[in-house]
């Protein structure tokens, strides 16, 4: 399955490339696209640079895209990851390389009307870039396969109604939502339930590889951050969900539901509106996870994570 990755790199962000990349999937990542998101979009397109340099990744077009929001000003999560958006590990003071000379969106409209089969867009940061693709290129919705999203919720994380990625440039999300290409949405009602704690830490510094290390690391800080910040007792990998998904289908439950975005409520703006019920009578445009079968994720990332370690030998 071709796919492009579209993130904020963001420690989960960062944890979705390395599983992407590793021995057992069956992804071929076409690119690596950046937004405005976690930090600053130059702050997001360096630690991708640099997560491709830990994992070798070195193949893969890495490209920024939009520095802002549609319509309103950029927010950043600095308190959750950190001043350089991947506070934690030992990373590599430079890149090796660099990104290549074109935008984002340019990039992924490049890509899809050259492609020859339906292209998978990953998107696990804002929905900036993905909009703006649509909206300058429509003619590129034929060779979407799907949109595979980290976002969302019926609850918020950043305000009491909305996840930070929607809430971030919800008239983006609404592009997407309402373009009429499918949607699957992996929320906070998912990614809450699945937790790193200390104990999956531990479990990946046995591995012993360096890029099991680095996870951990990676993992350590993301950890700490959630305890400090909203008690919880581990580090939701949201991110992780979607290739997760994409690598094993069968892990997670989803609803055909109609999903809505708000972009006018005073104190609702950024929420997903998901119609769990059908009450709207309108059409179902998303498919929307619920639920997991816990061993089996665990099982698919610990498979992945040792695959870097089996790639050394």
């Amino acid at each position: 399955m071709k796919v492009i990755l579209d993130c904020d790199p963001g420690h989960d962000d960062a944890v979705a490339i390395i599983l992407a990349a590793s021995g057992i999937s069956p992804l071929e990542i076409v690119g690596i696209t950046t937004v405005a998101g976690n930090v600053q979009v130059e702050k997001n397109t360096l630690n991708a640079l640099k997560v491709c340099d830990v994992i070798g990744l070195d193949h893969v077009p890495v490209v920024q895209g939009a520095t802002r929001p549609l319509v309103k000003e950029a927010e950043i999560a600095e308190e959750i990851h950190g001043e350089t958006g991947l506070d934690g590990p030992q990373l590599p003071n430079e890149p090796s390389r660099q990104a290549i000379d074109q935008h984002a969106v340019d990039f992924i409209i490049e890509k899809l009307l050259q492609a020859d089969e339906p292209i998978t867009l990953v998107p696990t940061g804002p929905l900036t870039n993905i909009a703006l693709a649509l909206v300058k290129e429509p003619k590129i919705k034929q060779n979407i396969q799907e949109i595979v999203l980290m976002g969302g919720g019926t609850f918020g994380n950043w305000t009491p109604a909305a996840e930070f990625n929607i809430y971030v440039d919800a008239e983006a999300a609404k592009i997407v939502f309402e373009s009429g290409i499918p949607v699957r949405m992996f929320g906070l009602d998912v990614t809450h339930q699945v937790l790193a704690t200390t104990e999956t830490v531990d479990a990946l510094r046995k591995m012993g590889n360096p890029v099991s290390g680095f996870v951990s690391d990676l993992l350590t800080f993301f950890i700490q951050a959630y305890q400090d910040h909203f008690d919880f007792p581990g580090g939701p990998i949201h991110d992780a969900c979607t290739i997760i998904h994409l690598i094993d289908p069968d892990i997670f439950t989803f609803e055909h539901v109609h999903v809505a975005i708000e972009t006018n409520g005073e104190h609702t703006y950024g929420m997903t509106v998901v119609d769990r019920l059908g009450v709207t009578g309108q059409e179902p445009n998303t498919y929307f996870a619920t639920t997991l079968d816990h061993e089996k994720f665990w099982s698919v990332f610990k498979e992945a994570m040792v695959s870097y370690g089996e790639r050394s030998e």
